[in-house]
């Protein structure tokens, strides 16, 4: 090929390639853009690896086919990416069939289990495989044998339901690990890795919630979705590459939802009311609201102060209900308590999403007032333990001294009698009882609610469905109905759950375990439980774009589950006789232990340097000024990006108005044009008519001359045949007139 004939192949390419870039902006019909696609892809293929010179031709054809692939590699990569996320189908069956507000609640709960994995792993890949492992085994030492009078029921179902027995002896809970430096062939620090790890979720747990805040507020975009809202869904919602009957009805589900939250919105925008009896409602709600949490609270309190005197007589005398009240009241009031919320918010006739974040905050104070009444009293009851453990220690000494000081006769060769560490008097060791606390609440969360899904939702719905037929009323539309999905208390639900694990994995190593089993086995069940027994909500609401008002809530919930976790770290003396931090005055301590053993002087000195009050308080103070300064120049630029929305949101009815002024000049040239030509044929048409009777007055002998009428009279006679003949009335012209936000189409 000469070189001119390589420069017009190069250009046919590059203009080839430039149609199929711009092939999907073409005012043609699917099939010719098909058709126009197929012969630009085969004449790309065929003459592109022929733009090389010489010896180079074939690098070039390898380097075009190697760029194919990469591309296709990419292209199948990111389907196989989609196809790994979790629960992506069913989240989107959900949203076609509930809305996008339903489906934020699934969305937080997948985005819940990934916390939850990296936690589990972080536990059980540091703490409890290594102490399985290579720590000594069971048996071995009195922390690792169930007591002599707790032997005979260590496996009953009841024992170990509460979590106690073996399940209590066990890698599960804190006071199984032993104290020793060092374990196992490999050195394992266990000590120093359980503190880390502890210290780890926490601060990992923060910077995974405030890094997805700070990515939710930068993905929220500041255009303007009003514009034209009802047309953008109408001729762009649909998928044209569905091809599974399936998909396509959840898609069409999809964009009825969508549009009846888009109705919605656009009618609580417009909603008129009456202000003052508005405000009057909204205050007697908040006065309900108020008795319903106060009640609740003193409810606990109760609750908690019975549970305290049952401690002190001895949980022994009483029965299963008695030593689960706390917790099966939280439960209860968990359960109902929303239900009555519910019910308050509709005196308040908010916007859906505004009604669901005052729900939100409702539920949020009552489960706040209630995790706390519980860590109080759990604070009581490790003051009660730390006592105990003081008679407990006395009494140890007493035992040792007379079981390795006492008088043999001198004929007696038998060894002394062994002692099994069955045997042995221990401590009550009330960092196993915390996470046995925290373990049991969580069971009685989960079970609590999988019955309430069975009962309220499954057993109604059937209800409902078959006894419609044969009842007084309906039994549908009317009293019990089917249930709506409670999106306010699922979420706190999860929120609070997720913050006793938080609080009791320190104690309890196996919580974030059990906490994955339960979101595990919760979104399927809780899926199931919507598609099949759940109605859509009355009122359809958009979710917002964000899920930044979960997250605040979580993040809030984090800094007060940490609370009492570094309280008990750095101010009480954990168990003499149990856990990794056993014979220490605090649990911090082995950090410094660490240092003095494993690490040179010199880096001993420098972390106590750094570790000095007059270098953290500077710090600290640093930090202050940077958050700061970083807050005020964040306000900056939300104050631009408002005065900037501001200008587009001007600009673009600027555009509105411009464009349907220049639509309606033009619609009205149009209209005198049409009547400009009307008038003319109707002139010439009288013309064609007196010149026809001229003619006819001349043929019959009976000249006269008349005056023709001015251009646009008629004189209501009809028209001749020869004016019919030669020159009729134009058809009707047609004119359509298109506004768009950018430009004007006249047809």
């Amino acid at each position: 090929m000469t070189e001119e004939e390589m420069n017009k192949l190069k250009e046919a390419v590059e203009e080839k390639k430039k149609l199929i870039a711009t092939l999907r902006n073409k005012p043609w019909k699917m099939k010719k853009k098909m058709e126009v696609l197929k012969e630009a892809q085969r004449f790309v293929d065929k003459f592109e690896g022929a733009l090389g010179k010489g010896k180079g031709k074939q690098f070039y054809a390898y380097k075009v086919m190697m760029m194919k692939k990469w591309m296709k590699f990419q292209r199948d990569f990111e389907n196989f990416k989609t196809a790994c996320i979790p629960w992506e189908m069913k989240i989107k069956e959900i949203e076609s069939h509930f809305g996008s507000s339903v489906a934020s609640y699934f969305i937080f709960l997948r985005w819940m289990y990934g916390i939850n994995l990296v936690l589990f792993g972080l536990t059980f890949g540091l703490i409890m495989v290594p102490e399985a492992l290579m720590g000594k085994p069971y048996g071995s030492l009195a922390r690792k044998t169930v007591p002599r009078a707790e032997e005979a029921s260590a496996m009953n179902f009841a024992t170990l339901y509460d979590f106690s027995g073996f399940a209590q002896y066990s890698v599960l809970f804190y006071g199984y690990y032993n104290n020793q430096r060092t374990i196992g062939w490999l050195k394992f620090r266990l000590p120093l890795s359980y503190f880390l790890v502890g210290v780890g979720c926490i601060g990992y747990s923060f910077m995974v919630v405030i890094r997805t805040m700070a990515k939710n507020a930068n993905d929220d975009g500041g255009g303007d979705d009003t514009s034209f809202n009802f047309s953008w869904k109408m001729f762009t919602s649909w998928d044209y590459l569905i091809g599974n009957p399936e998909t396509a009805d959840n898609k069409f589900a999809s964009i009825t939802t969508s549009f009846k939250e888009a109705i919605v919105e656009e009618q609580e925008s417009r909603k008129e009311e009456n202000v003052h009896l508005v405000r009057f409602l909204r205050v007697l709600a908040n006065f309900f609201a108020l008795c319903t949490l106060a009640g609740s609270g003193y409810l606990i309190y109760f609750v908690v102060r019975r549970s305290q005197q049952f401690a002190l007589e001895g949980l022994e005398n009483y029965g299963w209900w008695e030593r689960n009240e706390v917790n099966m009241v939280m439960s209860l009031l968990g359960m109902f308590c929303p239900t009555v919320f519910d019910i308050i918010s509709a005196l308040e006739n908010y916007h859906p999403r505004i009604a669901l974040r005052w729900q939100l905050g409702r539920i949020f104070a009552l489960f706040l007032g209630n995790l706390y009444t519980f860590i109080i009293a759990l604070m009581d009851e490790i003051n009660l333990k730390l006592e105990e453990e003081k008679i407990v220690r006395q009494n140890m000494t007493i035992w040792l001294t007379g079981l390795y000081n006492g008088t043999i006769p001198e004929n007696v060769t038998d060894p002394p009698p062994h002692v099994s560490l069955a045997d042995v008097p221990r401590g009550p060791c009330w960092e196993t009882m915390v996470g046995q606390e925290f373990v049991r609440l969580t069971v009685s969360d989960t079970v609590t609610t999988y019955v309430t899904i069975l009962i309220g939702d499954f057993l109604k719905a059937v209800f409902v469905r078959f006894f419609n037929y044969c009842w007084c009323w309906d039994l549908e539309y009317g009293f019990p109905s089917y249930s709506e999905f409670d999106i306010s208390g699922n979420v706190l639900g999860l929120i609070f759950n997720q913050g006793m694990i938080w609080m009791g994995a320190f104690y309890a190593p196996c919580l974030p375990a059990i906490n994955m089993i339960r979101l595990h086995t919760s979104m399927y069940l809780q899926c199931w439980a919507v598609m099949c027994c759940n109605v859509p909500h009355e009122r359809v609401f958009k979710a917002s774009r964000s899920n930044n008002f979960y997250m605040a809530m979580l993040l809030f919930i984090l800094f007060l589950s940490t609370l009492p976790v570094v309280y008990t770290i750095v101010s009480i003396p954990p168990s003499f006789d149990c856990g990794p931090f056993s014979g220490k005055t605090r649990m911090f301590e082995v950090i410094g232990e660490t240092l003095e053993h494993d690490f040179p002087s010199w880096f001993r000195k420098l972390f106590n340097l750094a570790s000095n009050p007059g270098v953290i308080l500077p710090f600290i103070l640093l930090m202050v000024l940077s958050i700061y300064y970083l807050n005020a120049t964040s306000k900056s630029y939300q104050e631009a990006i408002l005065e900037l929305k501001k200008k587009l949101q001007s600009q673009a009815e600027e555009n509105k108005r411009k464009n349907k002024e220049k639509a309606q000049a033009a619609r009205k040239a149009l209209e005198e044009a049409q009547q400009t030509e009307t008038n003319e044929n109707n002139s010439n048409s009288i013309q064609d008519k007196q010149k026809g009777d001229n003619d006819a007055k001349k043929m019959w002998g009976q000249p006269q001359k008349e005056k023709p009428p001015p251009a646009g009279v008629t004189n209501g006679n009809c028209l001749s045949p020869g004016s019919r003949r030669g020159r009729g009335l134009a058809p009707p012209l047609h004119i359509a007139v298109t506004q768009s936000s950018g430009q004007t189409t006249i047809a």
